[in-house]
C-alpha cells in the first residue's frame, strides 16, 4: 500500500481491511512498492510486522523489516493507489510470481493489468455513456462538437486529477486535447457529460467477489466544481441501491468474480458506468457509519471462502 503514516484515518479503506483481517487472527505484514523485488523468479519483499488500531492518534505500529518470499503468505492485499504507470505494472509481475507460488493476491495481478479503470468500460458499452478513447486531437474535437458537452480525462489517474469539462466551442478545448494526449502521443478519454452529476452525484457501487453491497456512496461535487471525487472536495451521501445499480452489478459482477477481482468499485452517474475501479476502491467507512454495513467483513468472508477452496 502507500505510506500508512499518511492515510486519512477517518476514511481510509485499506486500514479497515487490515483491522478486519487482524480481528480474524491474521498476522499482518506491511510493504510499499519499493519493498518488492524479484530474485531468480522468486517474489520477495522487505516486510515489517504490522499492528493496527482503531485509534485516530495511533493507528499503526511497525516492527523490524525482514526479507521474506511473498509466496509464503496466505493473502496479499494489493492496495497501491494509481497512477497506473509502468512501475505499477512491474509490481503486478512480481505479485503474479507470488500468486504462482501459492499466495492469494487481492485483487488478482493479471486482472489489475488487464482492467484499466477507464478503458475496461468498453467491455460493457451498453451500460456506458458515449465514449471515445483516442490519440487523435481532431477526433476528440469532432466528438465534443457532436455531444455538445463532454468530460476529458487521462487513462492512468485517480481522485479527479486532470479532469476537464468542455462545451462545444470552448476556446480551451484544443489545449486540453493537446495536454491530455501530449500532442497526439498518448491515449486519452472523452465521454459525454452527464448532467446527473450535479443533482445525484457520482455513485460508488461496491462489488465483493462479484456480489453487490446493498448501499452506494453518492459523491456530490462541491459548488463550482464538476468532479464527483471526495479527494477533490465532493460531499459523500450514502444511499441504498436503486434498481439500475442492481442491473449494472448483475452484468459486471460475474465478470469480476471470474477474473479474480474480489473488491471492485463501479462509478455510476445517471444510471451509466463511467469507471470500473479495481486498484484501490474506497468508500466503505462512509457506508458503515451511515448504514452499519461491515464491508471489510464481507471481503474477509470472500477471502476465507477462496482460501478454503484452495485448501
Amino acid at each position: 500500500m502507500d505510506d500508512i503514516a499518511h492515510i486519512k484515518f477517518e476514511k481510509d479503506t485499506s486500514l479497515v481491511m487490515l483491522l478486519a483481517a487482524q480481528s480474524r487472527g491474521y498476522q499482518l505484514h506491511y510493504a510499499e512498492l519499493a519493498d518488492l523485488r524479484l530474485r531468480d523468479g522468486v517474489a520477495e519483499a522487505r516486510l515489517r510486522p504490522l499492528r493496527v488500531h482503531a485509534d485516530p492518534k495511533r493507528w499503526f505500529e511497525l516492527g523490524e523489516p525482514q526479507v521474506r518470499p511473498l509466496g509464503s503468505a496466505d493473502v496479499i492485499l494489493m492496495r497501491k493507489d494509481p497512477p497506473f504507470d509502468t512501475e505499477y505494472i512491474y509490481s503486478t509481475y512480481i505479485l503474479e510470481r507470488a500468486e504462482l507460488a501459492g499466495a492469494l493476491v487481492v485483487n488478482r495481478p493479471r486482472g489489475l493489468r488487464d482492467i484499466n479503470e477507464k478503458v475496461y468500460t468498453a467491455w460493457f458499452p451498453e451500460l456506458c455513456a458515449p465514449t471515445l478513447i483516442t490519440r487523435d486531437i481532431a477526433a476528440m474535437a469532432d466528438f465534443l462538437a457532436a455531444q455538445g458537452k463532454a468530460v476529458c480525462k487521462p487513462l492512468y489517474g485517480m481522485g479527479g486529477r486532470s479532469i476537464f469539462v468542455l462545451e462545444a466551442g470552448d476556446k480551451n478545448a484544443q489545449v486540453v486535447f493537446e495536454t491530455l494526449t501530449n500532442y497526439g502521443q498518448h491515449f486519452a478519454m472523452i465521454q459525454r457529460y452527464l448532467p446527473d452529476i450535479v443533482t445525484t452525484g457520482d455513485s460508488r457501487v461496491i462489488l465483493v467477489d462479484g456480489e453487490v453491497v446493498p448501499y452506494a456512496l453518492a459523491r456530490i461535487p462541491a459548488a463550482g466544481d464538476n468532479r464527483g471525487n471526495l479527494a477533490a472536495g465532493a460531499q459523500g451521501r450514502p444511499r441504498p441501491l436503486n434498481d439500475r445499480d442492481r442491473e449494472i452489478a448483475a452484468v459486471i459482477g460475474p465478470k469480476m468474480r471470474e477474473l479474480g477481482m474480489l473488491f471492485v468499485g463501479l462509478d455510476v452517474i445517471g444510471g451509466t458506468v463511467t469507471e470500473i475501479n479495481v486498484t484501490s476502491p474506497t468508500g466503505v467507512q462512509e457506508l458503515q457509519r451511515a448504514f452499519g454495513i461491515d464491508v471489510p467483513a464481507l471481503l474477509m468472508d470472500a477471502i476465507d471462502r477462496r482460501l478454503a477452496l484452495r485448501n
